[in-house]
């Protein structure tokens, strides 16, 4: 088999004219040379030089053999360009809080928000004309569900899921959801997402595509009523067996459906047993109205207040939607440190209700947002969430609910937080996740308040470059 270095001993040979000369910039001795080309030459079944004095030259057969050899190291370099992780990635002449400066990442972190121009880097990124933000954060979706997208529309919640979702999942096999993972993956990472928090089956088909992309991911291993005992042990040891593949990106949750498929039983022992393994929790509350009905007539009271009484809710838990939540629940909510993922255009989509945004706000609750599945919603885009739920919190008249800050920081930060990742700012020391938007698009001009341009102005067509981990994915 032939080496990598020895066909890069012998193209600097054929560039150069000469041994002494190619083994000055090789950093290695004129005999080290020879003995290379000597092997090659024994390779390859004759001479690849003509020796003489003055410079030496590739004979006929030599022409042929660099050819090849060309083609090999290239594809190395391709090989390398592609796959090999950089230590250090300056993001030169990018814009950031208001003026151009040169930051620089070395392995996962942001190092140098103010690198000197000659700064040393296995890999450059000519930023100018963009500017850097913290990069997107999915708190709640349903990633594999892309594959059901316009299976159903304009349909009621309680429709779409008895007569298309459970159908349709049920036929999905272990292939069909790693292609729908793929999709997914490639779609959030189009649109400057670098997280998301998942929700469904077979785990193995999730973990294996967002490892082999990149991305970071929590996958909520999804727990239903009817799962029969040998699945629950699988998921247990699963779960006791788990070593992350990615080497810090990605993690496992506890994810219990919700209170009208999981029965209180089940909650409590999966909320007993994601504690013990110290794992989060995640689950979709109180998303519709029917929801509310249902759990007054089973329970007795309201689902957050029933969540609260057999002792589920804390400072681990994600609850998605919470669309239809009074004051004292959000009061709980806020108490026991729940976090909260709002799904605004899904909510829209399929009739839910609109997210009470002022109760929320007041009540202190950290506030996530999501897209919940593309089956729901029909994209992934969380700048689009973003967006919505900044115009929809508007709507009863307040023009200063929500402003640009807040929910860009509900699109980034808030999540980061809640999941333990180091992320969501653009600041020395931080996990380096972030997009770097393009200042040429018109939406990003003029410049009087950039954050204010990429909420309510641009669109996710304006990223140029995506990092996740210092990565960079697009």
């Amino acid at each position: 088999m032939l080496e990598d270095f020895r066909l890069r001993v012998f193209q600097r040979v054929a560039e150069l004219g000469s041994f002494t000369a190619a083994a000055k910039a090789l950093g290695i001795t004129q005999p080290a040379v020879s003995q290379h080309i000597a092997e090659l030459e024994k390779f390859a079944g004759g001479q690849l030089f003509e020796r003489g004095r003055g410079r030496i030259a590739l004979t006929t057969r030599g022409q042929l053999f660099l050819g090849h050899a060309a083609g090999i190291l290239e594809g190395y370099k391709r090989l390398e360009g592609e796959f090999r992780q950089p230590q250090t990635v300056l993001l030169r002449h990018v814009l950031h809080e208001g003026r151009k400066t040169n930051i620089l990442i070395r392995r996962d972190h942001f190092e140098d928000l103010d690198a000197p121009e000659d700064t040393l880097a296995d890999r450059v990124v000519e930023a100018d004309g963009t500017v850097i933000f913290p990069s997107f954060f999915n708190a709640h979706t349903h990633a594999a569900m892309t594959l059901l997208r316009g299976a159903a529309d304009d349909v009621p919640l309680k429709t779409w899921i008895e007569e298309h979702v459970w159908p349709a999942e049920a036929q999905m096999t272990p292939e069909d959801i790693r292609r729908g993972d793929e999709l997914a993956i490639r779609e959030m990472i189009a649109t400057g997402t670098t997280f998301y928090s998942d929700m469904y089956f077979d785990p193995e088909e999730a973990v294996s595509a967002a490892e082999a992309a990149g991305i970071r991911t929590a996958f909520g291993l999804t727990v239903l009523e009817g799962h029969p005992k040998s699945q629950v042990e699988e998921l247990r040891n699963y779960i006791k067996n788990w070593k992350d593949p990615s080497g810090g990106r990605i993690q496992l949750v506890m994810a219990p459906h919700s209170i009208y498929t999981v029965s209180t039983e089940r909650l409590k022992r999966c909320a007993s047993f994601a504690r013990h393994h110290d794992m989060l929790l995640h689950i979709h509350l109180s998303e519709t109205r029917r929801e509310i009905e249902d759990c007054i007539r089973e329970h007795g009271t309201t689902p957050v207040r029933y969540l609260d009484k057999i002792g589920f809710l804390g400072p681990d838990v994600l609850a998605a939607h919470c669309v239809h939540v009074d004051a004292e629940e959000w009061k709980i909510l806020a108490d026991r440190g729940v976090t909260v993922a709002h799904c605004p255009c899904s909510n829209l989509k399929l009739g839910s209700g609109r997210f009470p945004y002022e109760l929320a706000i007041a009540s202190g609750c950290r506030i996530t947002l999501g897209t919940d599945g593309a089956a729901s919603n029909n994209n992934l885009d969380m700048h689009e969430e973003m967006k919505i739920a900044a115009l929809l919190a508007k709507v009863n008249g307040d023009a200063t609910l929500l402003p640009a800050e807040m929910v860009f920081r509900w699109a980034t930060r808030n999540a980061a937080e809640f999941f333990g990742i180091d992320a969501g700012e653009i600041a020395v020391g931080k996990q380096a996740d972030a997009v770097l938007v393009d200042l040429g698009v018109p939406q990003m001009q003029p410049a009087h308040n950039l954050l204010s341009n990429w909420v309510y102005a641009a669109d996710s067509s304006a990223i140029r470059h995506v990092l996740c981990a210092g990565r960079v994915l697009k």
